[in-house]
């Protein structure tokens, strides 16, 4: 199969390679995607800088790339959840760093894959799942996660803070919030405000007066906060009722304060009810630009720009 690859760990772009290596084997519980397409997130660039070194083993050569979608192509033995010919997606980090999506065909284990959804093109499901998973692991964390119902809400009622909206999760927890019922006022740069507005959050600018801003939009506080930017203990302190959960995917430090810092985990159950959301209505996905696999050098170095909103992704 045709993938990109790198043979060492490198912070630029030099180890990338494109090129011809052995088609992936299909293990038990694990089915053979066909790559339509695959997200690109800041931890694929990060990775082979050798960020996660301390806790993943590595095998060189390395395929980067934890989202995909696309069409099953074989089971393993034992996998009657699937068949070929299935449009699915995933969010397919795997225990060792090796064989990711950015390639023509990838091995997922069956219960991290989850059917594609109907309302999202190729593109649009190939950038939902690590994202996705991990907004919807940090409303978790606050009791405002949404459900499938939308009539049994657990945001009614209750205004929860997210910082950095307008970022590569945070617009997925933005409508994740707003989906569970929840009044959502959101921190962003101030060429995002009419873009979360379009999403249904109140934005509020950052820098020198951030807390006073809040506070007039919520005297009494807020019932919850999820950070995806880290650095704004402060802030958060300041604003949240007292008690109330707080959740960080940035900054291990929330622990300190009584708050949950969340590492997202593969989960074909969740990642089907973000489908279920999408196809209702509930979520979409923007889709920034699109690269073939020799073009995951400008992706990443795209990502890595900070300026990017919504979604780089990967197609084969």
């Amino acid at each position: 199969m045709r993938a990109t690859s790198y043979d060492h760990y490198a912070k630029d772009n030099s180890a990338l390679r494109v090129g011809e290596l052995p088609d992936p084997k299909v293990a038990p519980g694990a089915v053979l995607i066909k790559v339509r397409a695959a997200g690109v997130n800041p931890v694929d660039w990060k990775v082979m800088a050798g960020a996660l070194d301390a806790l993943l083993d590595t095998v060189f050569p390395v395929i980067p790339g934890w989202d995909v979608a696309g069409e099953v192509v074989a089971v393993g033995p034992d996998t009657p959840e699937f068949a070929a010919g299935d449009k699915v997606m995933a969010y397919a980090r795997k225990d060792v760093v090796h064989g990711g999506t950015f390639a023509e065909l990838v091995a997922v284990a069956a219960e991290a894959v989850a059917p594609k959804p109907t309302a999202l093109s190729w593109e649009q499901a190939g950038g939902l799942p690590l994202a996705g998973l991990t907004a919807l692991r940090a409303l978790q964390a606050v009791g405002l996660a949404p459900t499938a119902d939308p009539q049994q809400q657990p945001g009614a009622g209750k205004t929860v803070l997210i910082h950095g909206g307008a970022g590569g999760v945070g617009l997925f927890a933005v409508q994740l919030a707003r989906a569970a019922g929840a009044r959502v006022i959101a921190t962003a740069s101030e060429r995002n405000h009419d873009y979360l507005r379009g999403l249904g959050a109140e934005p509020v600018s950052y820098g020198d007066g951030e807390i006073e801003r809040l506070r007039t939009l919520v005297p009494d506080g807020v019932d919850a906060v999820v950070d995806f930017v880290g650095g704004v203990l402060d802030v958060t302190v300041a604003v949240l009722k007292p008690g109330a959960p707080q959740a960080s995917v940035a900054d291990p430090t929330v622990t300190q304060k009584g708050g949950r810092y969340v590492w997202v985990r593969p989960n074909g159950r969740e990642l089907a009810l973000l489908g279920e959301l999408a196809d209702a209505g509930r979520l979409t996905v923007e889709v920034a630009g699109t690269f073939g696999l020799d073009g995951v050098g400008a992706a990443f170095d795209a990502s890595r720009s900070g300026r990017t909103r919504g979604k780089l992704v990967i197609v084969s």
